[in-house]
């Protein structure tokens, strides 16, 4: 046996796949998989995520970490996150179609898109004709892997005609076997009761497409020449098949044998053995047969592990033998071609010379294929990926803003409105449009020091029609999604579109550079902002108090914006007192979007109506919000969106989208302009600086050169499509950045602190 080695790089990886105690031979293969790991690197900590098709039904060893049921979305996504925070520096996975839940067992991909860490994955089937699903799987795990395990060259060749794979990607390392030593058959036919017999050994779960019929079929003409001979069938039932039709396989196959008049030669073993046992099993056959009937097959454990122990091996030309076999080192006959096994069988029997010799060809190949030595290759490319990731960039010390910039804007706008979605940077019409982004886009028209007046006066009249469109006066709510062909998709939009739309009009009341817009959206807010009165939603009721303290701002006395902010911040401070915990200071017992527009609705209601209590709780929510928005190194980390719903849990780095920077950066000014404290400025510094790059990844999201923005940072890098909502999350980011730079150098500070 091999001595354990050293790794230099990598102490701990994650190995996804079936696992014994489960019967078939992949959980085989991954057991083996981790066996040798650690045997051959005793430092090295493997931790195993076993499939589980049963949950509850399989007794797992302690070497599994944690187990996967298999048709459960949500149990992969938690496996990837504690994956991600359990210290592994890589996932090893192996892959098969049927083990995974999904459509083609697409939810392997969800978990793998929840993780940064590099990814090799070994392809136990590599299909030439995939369905569309199973093609989108294979390519999806294509795309995401580093280095790609094929068990024969064909894949190889496979992958990259078909799938359009990067050969500099694919790795061929061999199915591995048992390190055994060389052993005469007649050793171990006693443990059998084999003695005097001239054992042919087929061994697998039985299944149709093993082609054991081709073999009985061929039993007649090897008896005729050798009575002792016998065909031992070793292997259960496929569970799958057991499931749906019993034993009706195996009954059919001793029908074909009674009826060939071989019954007494032929011998079945109806059990899932134990990889000790079977290699017994297999060093006391004389000649291993696989008559598998699927060219296409790729990778049979079956007849790797019978070269592994130098069995003499006749096989039908599927992939996987044409190679393991090749220059002498096995036989090769047609499919379903009986005649052909009894001639070779009938051959290899009558020649103990011919027997020895293509035992011993056998035995050298296997091993070049032992598991120490697979499970080095393996750590060759792991410690490769691993070493290959990007080191993290040191942040700059100093975040230069960028100046607004309404390209992409408008790039994103016709002459209805604003689209809502883009593919990459190509606005995607399917979708249409929504008030939201809308009512974004007229604050930013607004917010905008530097813009041509008339390029201003242009989109803040198409901006606030779509907004008088979609004002429903007989629901009196505002529609929220419209067809690119401007119908509606409903009569009463949510109540945070609704929220945001208030929020929209009071701000272009207070701040829109023309009279008659700020005229218009004082009008609008007067004849539809009690709605706000029937707002459930806190975060709705958020946006309303913001618009309704800005429209204080332009009338003192605006009795209908004042009843908004005497109502509201009352009610909040209530959730907040019946959510609270030592540890968990928020308005609701899970963290959502826009978490920061609840603080600083706070901030702004109480400024405007002269309350400093709620003041001072929209100064401790915020507080505790950004001290929740941290990564360990300080980097502003958006609330990622797999958070949302989670009671009273730490936040998850990922899907980080632009709206929480934005949120967070508003929420940031309001606290200064009420305290003057400078480190509320460098809080929104910090959540700005995530656009730019000083983030998780090191990866910027705005495309400088035309003021764009991309929708997301995921695990594996950036959502590069670049819809409304992140480009107006990113402008209105720049312009409160730019206006709180100015009215910094004047405000006093009264040396508050952020957690």
């Amino acid at each position: 046996m091999e001595q354990s080695i050293a790794l230099n790089n990598v102490t701990r990886i994650a190995l996804i796949g079936n696992f014994l105690p489960r019967k078939c031979g992949l959980a085989t293969f991954t057991t083996d998989t981790f066996n040798a790991l650690t045997d051959r690197y005793p430092d090295l900590k493997v931790d195993v995520y076993a499939m589980d098709d049963h949950p509850g039904r399989y007794d797992y060893p302690a070497a599994v970490t944690g187990t996967i049921p298999q048709d459960d979305r949500l149990a992969y996504l938690d496996t990837a996150r504690k994956i991600e925070t359990s210290g592994a520096q890589a996932i090893w996975v192996q892959h098969e179609y049927g083990i995974y839940g999904g459509a083609a067992g697409e939810h392997i991909l969800a978990l793998l898109d929840r993780t940064t860490l590099p990814l090799i994955v070994t392809l136990h089937t590599i299909l030439e004709k995939p369905s569309a699903d199973e093609r989108a799987v294979m390519e999806g795990l294509l795309r995401r892997a580093a280095k790609v395990v094929v068990m024969a060259e064909r894949g190889r060749e496979i992958l990259t005609r078909i799938y359009g794979a990067n050969p500099r990607s694919i790795v061929n390392i061999p199915h591995g076997v048992p390190d055994r030593v060389f052993a005469d058959p007649q050793v171990f036919k006693p443990r059998f009761g084999w003695e005097g017999r001239k054992v042919i050994l087929t061994f697998g779960l039985l299944a149709p497409g093993k082609g054991i019929e081709t073999v009985i079929e061929a039993l007649p003409g090897v008896v005729a020449q050798h009575p002792d001979a016998m065909y031992v069938v070793l292997g259960a039932t496929h569970p799958n098949l057991v499931a749906h039709e019993g034993e009706k396989y195996r009954d059919s196959l001793k029908a074909l044998a009674r009826e060939k008049g071989v019954a007494g030669n032929l011998s079945f073993i109806d059990a899932f053995v134990e990889q000790d046992d079977l290699i017994d099993y297999l060093q006391a056959a004389d000649i291993y047969v696989t008559p598998y009937l699927n060219p296409a097959q790729i990778t049979s454990g079956t007849l790797s592990y019978a070269v592994g122990v130098g069995k003499a091996v006749i096989s039908t030309p599927y992939v996987h033998a044409t190679e393991i076999l090749a220059d002498g080192h096995g036989v090769l006959v047609d499919f379903r071609d009986s005649a052909a096994f009894t001639r070779e069988i009938n051959d290899l029997l009558g020649s103990e010379r011919n027997r020895s010799r293509l035992s011993s060809r056998a035995y050298a190949r296997g091993r070049t294929m032992t598991w120490s030595r697979v499970a080095e290759r393996a750590m060759a490319e792991i410690e490769l990926i691993v070493s290959a990731k990007p080191k993290r960039i040191a942040a700059a010390s100093v975040i230069k803003p960028m100046a607004p910039d309404i390209a992409a804007v408008e790039r994103m706008s016709d002459a209805t409105g604003m689209l809502q979605h883009s593919i990459y940077s190509v606005p995607d019409r399917r979708h249409g449009y929504c008030i939201d982004d809308n009512a974004r886009a007229l604050i930013l028209m607004s917010a905008i020091d530097d813009l041509d007046e008339v390029v201003r006066d242009k989109w803040t009249t198409i901006y606030a029609s779509f907004v008088q469109y979609a004002w429903n006066p007989d629901q009196r709510r505002f529609r929220n999604f419209m067809n690119f062909d401007r119908t509606w998709c409903e009569d009463v939009g949510s109540e945070d579109s609704n929220g945001r739309t208030l929020w929209a009009l009071g701000v272009t009341a207070r701040d829109a550079r023309s009279r008659k817009h700020r005229d218009w959206a004082t009008m609008m807010f007067d004849m539809t902002a009690s709605l706000a009165f029937e707002l459930g939603s806190p975060r709705a009721q958020s946006f309303a108090m913001m618009g309704a303290a800005a429209m204080l701002e332009v009338t003192p006395g605006h009795q209908l914006a004042r009843s908004i902010l005497e109502r509201f911040p009352d009610q909040h401070l209530a959730l907040l007192c019946a959510a609270r915990r030592p540890d968990w200071t928020w308005f609701e017992v899970v963290l959502a979007y826009d978490n920061a527009r609840l603080p600083e609705a706070l901030i702004r209601a109480g400024m405007a109506i002269g309350r400093q209590d709620v003041i001072e709780c929209g100064l401790e929510t915020l507080a505790w919000v950004l001290s929740k928005q941290k990564s360990p190194d300080g980097r502003f980390r958006a609330i990622g969106s797999e958070s949302f719903s989670r009671i009273y849990s730490e936040p998850l780095p990922f899907d980080q989208q632009p709206l929480e920077a934005q949120a967070t950066i508003d929420a940031c000014c309001a606290a200064y302009a009420a305290t003057g404290d400078d480190v509320w400025r460098e809080e929104a510094m910090r959540a700005y600086g995530w656009y730019l790059g000083h983030n998780e990844l090191d990866l910027p999201l705005a495309t400088a050169q035309d003021g764009g923005c991309f929708d997301g940072l995921m695990p594996t890098g950036l959502n590069r499509n670049q819809g409304a909502e992140s480009i107006l999350a990113l402008q209105l980011s720049s312009c409160a950045i730019s206006g709180l730079s100015k009215t910094s150098k004047g405000v006093a500070g009264t040396g508050r602190a952020v957690a």
